[in-house]
């Protein structure tokens, strides 16, 4: 454990000192796009952090190399290197992607030929589970048909919710501590060492992404972009991917099919609201004739900014949802069947609540001037998507906000002229 610390902590000294030369150049060069429809920040900010990113995994990766404890995991150095070389096409893809903007067809294209490498250099799902007591042996034809398919998603996933500063790179903590945990136990259980290759790549993956965090925070400096976050879900599918490379299958009963499959369960089980939000965007874009990659404003975290949370709350919300069910699912492999589920449970009814709150008393106040009848033009920048639009209600004084209430009241108590156009009729019209 204390050689994976070690790396994860290189691997942060090194992202969070490419962070800085990133947001510094960046800004100095004026690497930066505009502001776009769908962003909710409100000033030009560099989406170049995925560099900072790949720069802390690759370092740590060769530092790795020279230390003698991971030898095994380096026996054969053509599984580490074909996924470096895949992290580093991504990126370019991503930058490419974050200045000039590519179309979703050469994104995806780019992705489907790096999953297919990785899964030609032996990194491939090669059993699932059909039953109690029962796996499948896949097919060559078969194991790199899912492969790709699993890396495509959780690459797609990943980038989906990269809408809310710190929010892509704390999930990513959240559910690589866990995923790190499982696969260093599995790792003592089935091989008898401490030491293999999704371990490794999870520690360095966690520590460049907890370098970088400080810069992405909210207000964020800096952005991970497209070449961040499709590296971020190329590395956790990965990781899945070589952890099932431990698991012998045939000497899997069915006692154990639950723990040993695990590795194929959390990784989906822990993105579950970014593949749940990946595959309504789909669903929604599709339905409007739209390519299933286009951009709009319409996803989980925007709705969470739209029901009246902060851009804070918004994202401790995503982490609550990962931790629930990212450490629920990890529960069963140390307490009874009933206690794991217990804390799933109770974990998903608290998230729930919160999500679902009540609104504020500054939200109360914006839901009340758009539904009056009587609200006046004046109150036209109270938008919905105040969090994420200048001039939000999180500016406006407790002193207007009361003004507001009582202009409210006083209407109320008035007479109401049909002839008086509603705000929303002003806007339409």
């Amino acid at each position: 454990m204390t050689f994976y610390l070690l790396v994860a902590v290189l691997a942060a000294l090194v992202s969070f000192g490419a962070s800085w030369a990133v947001f510094k150049l960046s800004h100095r060069y004026k690497l930066y796009p505009g502001i776009r429809e769908r962003d909710v920040h409100t000033t030009p900010t560099p989406r170049l952090g995925g560099i900072a990113i790949v720069t802390g995994i690759v370092v740590a990766l060769a530092i790795a190399s020279q230390i003698s404890w991971f030898r095994l995991v380096y026996a054969d150095p053509f599984p580490i290197l074909a996924i470096v070389a895949a992290a580093l096409v991504m990126l370019v893809i991503g930058v490419i992607d974050d200045v000039y903007d590519l179309d979703w067809m050469t994104k995806l294209a780019g992705q489907l030929l790096v999953a297919g490498f990785l899964a030609w250099s032996s990194l491939q799902i090669v059993s699932l589970p059909i039953g109690p007591g029962r796996i499948a042996t896949l097919s060559p034809t078969m194991s790199l048909i899912i492969t790709v398919l699993a890396v495509v998603l959780v690459m797609n996933a990943v980038n989906f919710i990269d809408g809310l500063d710190g929010l892509v790179a704390g999930v990513t903590i959240i559910a690589g501590s866990v995923f790190f945990i499982y696969s260093y136990l599995l790792s003592i259980d089935t091989a008898q060492t401490a030491f293999n290759l999704a371990s490794l790549v999870m520690a360095v993956l966690l520590g460049a992404t907890a370098g970088f965090l400080p810069f992405n925070w909210h207000p964020a400096k800096l952005f991970m972009g497209d070449g961040g976050a499709l590296v971020i879900g190329l590395l956790m599918a990965v990781s899945t991917i070589s952890v099932t490379g431990q698991i012998d299958p045939n000497d899997i009963d069915s006692g154990q099919l639950f723990a040993a499959f695990l590795p194929l369960i959390l990784p989906f089980a822990v993105l579950v609201i970014p593949l749940l939000d990946f595959g309504l965007a789909v669903l929604r874009r599709l339905r409007a004739g739209k390519s299933p990659f286009s951009a709009d404003r319409k996803h989980l975290h925007h709705r969470l900014l739209d029901m009246g949370h902060s851009h804070f709350h918004a994202v401790l919300i995503f982490y609550s949802w990962s931790a629930v069910v990212a450490f629920g699912a990890l529960l069963f492999l140390f307490l009874p069947w009933w206690w794991a589920l217990a804390f799933v449970v109770v974990g998903l009814v608290a998230c729930t609540v919160v999500t679902l709150s009540p609104l504020s008393r500054r939200k109360r106040v914006e839901a009340a001037v758009q539904s009056s009848p009587d609200a006046q033009p004046q109150f036209a920048r109270f938008d919905p998507l105040d969090a994420a639009a200048p001039g939000s209600l999180d500016d406006v004084p407790e002193v207007e906000l009361e003004a507001v209430a009582a202009a409210l009241d006083d209407s109320e108590t008035r007479p109401h002229d049909s002839r008086t156009p509603t705000h929303h009729q002003q806007e339409t019209s």
